[in-house]
């Protein structure tokens, strides 16, 4: 799960599509596609506000990794951001997944009692990461076989955050969908630190 202290990561980027086990980015590839993303304009932004909260990112904060779990990344408090290279195959779903888990971040920075046991928080967090870094975007969709056109976003939103809070032992699948409602207005509607949904 995103802000989980343990080694192996999880959650955070859950849901990006990925490869078939083992079958993703060579670590080389994928250390190389990590450093292309460094240039993408949302992360340059992220990374700025990050470090303007006070939150020092190291030459190391965003890794590649061989990850056990089907997700794209994850986010851990003290230990940065992993990409699971073994899981991707392209530079859009790498350039994602540090969106994404960039956002968790910034969101566990700014916050000094931010607790990612809590399912709220965690929800919160899930919904402005899938809702602000482009997640959900119409065709990243149609890729994963989600035909429906209207009402789309909010659709994936709401099943992405369900995806990862299932990963959270703190979270019941009813926990997780009573955090997810309670929090979502005020979440879905926060575009911090950008000035609008980009």
């Amino acid at each position: 799960m995103a802000g989980d202290n343990n080694a192996e990561p999880s959650s955070g980027g859950g849901g990006v599509p990925s490869a078939a086990q083992g079958h993703g980015l060579s670590m080389n590839e994928c250390k190389k596609m990590i450093q292309r993303s460094l240039k993408d304009p949302k992360v340059k932004f992220l990374k700025e506000q990050l470090e303007k909260s006070g939150c020092v990112i190291g030459s190391n904060f965003i890794k590649g990794y061989t990850c056990k779990e089907a997700v794209g990344g994850g986010y851990s408090r003290g230990e940065g951001v992993v990409v699971c290279c073994n899981h991707l195959l392209i530079q859009d779903q790498v350039t994602q997944v540090v969106i994404h888990e960039l956002i968790h971040a910034y969101d566990d920075c700014r916050a000094a009692n931010f607790d990612w046991n809590n399912c709220a928080h965690h929800a919160c967090s899930e919904i402005r990461a899938a809702h602000l870094s482009g997640d959900c975007h119409y065709k990243r969709e149609l890729v994963r076989g989600f035909l429906q056109l209207r009402g789309h976003e909010q659709e994936c939103v709401r099943r992405r955050v369900l995806q990862s809070l299932a990963s959270n032992p703190n979270c019941s699948e009813l926990g997780a969908k009573d955090a997810m409602e309670a929090v979502w207005n005020i979440c879905y509607n926060d575009t911090k630190p950008f000035d609008k949904v980009p």
